[in-house]
Order: C-alpha cells, then structure tokens, then sequence
C-alpha cells in the first residue's frame, strides 16, 4: 500500500464511511480515523461506524420527491450507504427504513475487511498532511474544532432533538392499530395511536408546560426546521401538531370506523419488530417529563423507553464562503469537507456529500481533476446550493426539487418533478460513463 496514492479521512460515520469506500475502489490507499470508542459524542453510544443517532428513516422513495431521486442515483453510482439500507431494511410505508443496528454493523464489517482501508480508532487533533477528507460531523470535538476555526472562522450551529424509541411488548395493541396512510407500503407498516379532541388538547397543554432541558449559558439554540422539537411546533398553535406529525389525515381507526382527531405514528426501528419509534417526536423535553407525557398517548400508557429523545448540538461551516463545488476549501485545496458538516441535512445527503468528496479526494491523490456532477442531478443541485447560496443566510438544507435548474420551457406542476427525475437519471447515465471511461475506475463497482 506505500507506493499507492493515499488519502486521510477524519470521521467514521455516514460521509466518512462512504468517502473511504469510494476512494478505497478507486485504488487509494485510505486511513479512516474514528474517534470512538476512545471518545463518544453526546449523541453516540455505539462503537461501529456509520450510527444513526436520530431516526432510523431515510425518508421516502417515490421519485416525487427529490431524495428519492438521491436514493436512485447513489444506488447507480455504487454507494456503500445505499447498498448497506437496502441489506438491512425494515418496513417503512413508501419510506426507506432500516435496522439501525444491523445497518451500522454492516458498514463497519465492509470497512473493516477492504485491504485498501486502515481504520485507526483515535481523535485527531491536528489536521493531518496531504489530502484529507474532513467529515467530522455535526459533532465534531472540541479539540478539533479549535484547529479548524483558522480554516473556517466563527463556529456556526443549531441544535438536534431525537425522538423516543419504545419496546413493542409495551404497547397497548387493544388500542393502537395499524396502518400507513392511504394504504402505501404494505398498508400496515405503521402503529398509530389514536386521539380524540380532548386527548389531544390536553396532550398540547402537557407539551407546552413540561420541563425543558435548556441550552448551555454560551449556546444559542437555533432549530433547524426539518427536525423541530415537538414541544416548539405545539407552541406555535393548537392545531400546528395535528397539520404535523399528528396528522391524522389517510388513516381510519377501525374501533370507530372513523379518521382520528389526531394519531401518533410509531414506526419499526428493527427488523425483529421488537422497538419503535415516535415518528417526528424529537424532543428536548427532559427525561422525567419524556416518560409522563409520552406515556398519555393512548395505547403508551405502559410504554417502557428503550431510548428517550435528547438535544444535541449540530456544527456546520458557511460552505457558501469557504468551499468549492468539488467540496475542496477554497483556502487549502488539499482539504476536502464532507457530509453534515458542509450545511448538507439527513442521512442521504450527508452519503451524497460523502461520495463526492471520495470520488474527488481519490481523483487529486491520483493527479487528476476533481469533478463536479451535473446540477440537474440530485447530487449536482445539492453541491450547487451548498456552495452557492448566500453566504449571510446560509442554512442547512436537506435536497428538494426546488434546488434543480428550471426544466425548458413550459411543464404542468404536477408532471414538473416527473420530467426533473427524467432529465436527472438521463445526464446521471452520461456523467457516470464519463467517469467510468477515463482513469476514475468503477463508479458502479458493486459492494
């Protein structure tokens, strides 16, 4: 491996991983560091790699929405990310849902066992020399937050709420039924728990008051919207949650044979069915106040907590200001930046961030140009915006239909995201053969 062209990667979770695979099947030597199990973050408990701290979602699959168009790109492109979901999915409706546990340990045993990849288990607190792949994530240490700051300036951040998980032997299945709204996926792969007016109402009343774990002197909580505590959305208005994830909209209780006034979804959080999860219930809610609210949700009244929601900090750089299109910083080109860290939001984008930044690293390891895929793309609109939006308003972004080029000329709104995903597959096909014809190796190498 010492005569290989050879790249350093700093982070072993989504982006990190996905980096070092696509460097690693490129044929570039690559040192992974992680840092635990030494040293865990706030938010992470688990020594394999690539450990979903948040929801076991990927979010949905049908091409009307972009990030499902993302899912069919990586999958195109040979992503470790995509190839690990798809090996270890549960039932999620139209959603693309995994075992948590199965899905990180899967990734951890592919790094693991490429010869091209050494993962050393150690905080770095330097930045290392030659080329790096900095994908740290929204927790990034302190020690090496402070080696950064002369890259990047100020830190910038908002806060994360995770939302509960409960053991299925806990609820009350008398009560709670199932189904996925208007039937999607198997037409039963959700538990809801079904509301009438005064449940809900005094459920509302429960959240506004309850106990709140408050940010540190120094820290500023600023909630990105995409996972808003459900105590702040209840505060914006009684009826705010029953638009939200108490939407009861599409689903028939059928002791009543009536829509519910408002339902709480659990979704499967592993494949033996055995935990799940309160769709959208981040909170920051404290502990005492978790178990005695929570367990007013009809059908959780004996709900015992596998996991309680907590609030951690997410760290990210003003990508607009500092980063290129390939994801290399404009003041040191050696350094690339990946995943979370960049302004990318979610699981599928953080991958996304993380291949490209592979792709490229290995590529300048190699003495070739990095490269930038197609803006009409899902991957090509989102390294777009990153690193072109406005700098004095930048803010974390998950990938949407409104970041691709305007389609020519005129499109009826509803066949618009159709013909965005057909153009996007079409130029994806020629950016792949590109790469795949010149010194870039296998895009579509299978794991």
């Amino acid at each position: 491996m010492s005569s290989l062209p050879s790249i350093t990667i700093i982070g072993g979770g989504l982006a990190g991983c996905e980096a070092a695979w696509q460097a690693a099947e490129r044929g570039v030597a690559v040192t992974l560091h992680e840092m635990k199990p030494h040293r865990y973050s706030p938010a992470h408990e688990s020594q394999n790699l690539a450990e979903l701290v948040c929801s076991n979602s990927f979010r949905g699959e049908s091409l009307e929405n972009a990030v499902g168009l993302l899912k069919v790109e990586l999958r195109q492109l040979g992503s470790l990310f995509m190839t690990a979901a798809d090996a270890t999915r549960v039932p999620a409706g139209g959603a693309v849902a995994v075992d948590r546990e199965l899905f990180s340990r899967r990734i951890t045993e592919l790094i693991q066992g490429h010869p091209l990849i050494t993962l050393q288990r150690d905080e770095v607190t330097e930045i290392p020399g030659g080329i790096v792949v900095i994908a740290s994530g929204p927790l990034t240490s302190d020690l090496l937050v402070e080696r950064l700051k002369p890259l990047v300036g100020d830190d910038l951040y908002f806060y994360d709420a995770i939302a509960p998980i409960v053991g299925a032997d806990s609820i009350d299945f008398d009560t709670v039924f199932r189904a996925s709204r208007y039937g999607k996926g198997e037409g039963a792969d959700y538990l809801n728990c079904p509301m009438n007016r005064e449940e809900y109402e005094r459920f509302v009343a429960e959240l506004l008051t309850g106990e709140k774990v408050a940010p540190r002197d120094f820290e500023k909580a600023v909630h990105f919207e995409g996972c808003m505590p459900v105590e702040v959305l209840a505060s914006r208005g009684i009826e705010t949650l029953r638009f939200g994830p108490m939407k009861p909209v599409g689903l028939t209780d059928p002791r009543s044979g009536r829509e519910p006034h408002a339902v709480v979804q659990l979704r499967q959080e592993n494949r033996e069915a055995t935990m799940y999860n309160l769709v959208g219930f981040q909170t920051k809610l404290t502990y005492p106040d978790q178990r005695r609210i929570f367990r007013m949700i009809p059908g959780l009244e004996q709900a015992e907590f596998v996991r309680l929601g907590s609030l951690h900090r997410n760290t990210f750089i003003n990508a607009p200001r500092l980063l290129t299109p390939t994801q290399q910083f404009k003041a040191d080109p050696r350094l690339f930046c990946a995943g979370q860290l960049t302004g990318v939001e979610g699981y599928v984008e953080s991958a996304a961030s993380g291949f490209l930044a592979g792709v490229n690293a290995s590529l300048l390891a190699r003495g070739e140009n990095p490269v930038v895929p197609p803006p009409t793309t899902a991957l090509g609109a989102l390294m777009v915006h990153i690193t072109t939006a406005d700098v004095k308003q930048f803010q974390p972004m998950n990938v949407n239909y409104g970041l691709f080029p305007p389609l020519p000329g005129r499109a009826k709104k509803k066949e618009r995201r159709g013909l965005l995903a057909q153009r996007a597959q079409e130029d994806l096909l020629l950016w792949r053969a590109e790469l795949q014809g010149g010194t870039a190796g296998q895009v579509g190498a299978e794991v």
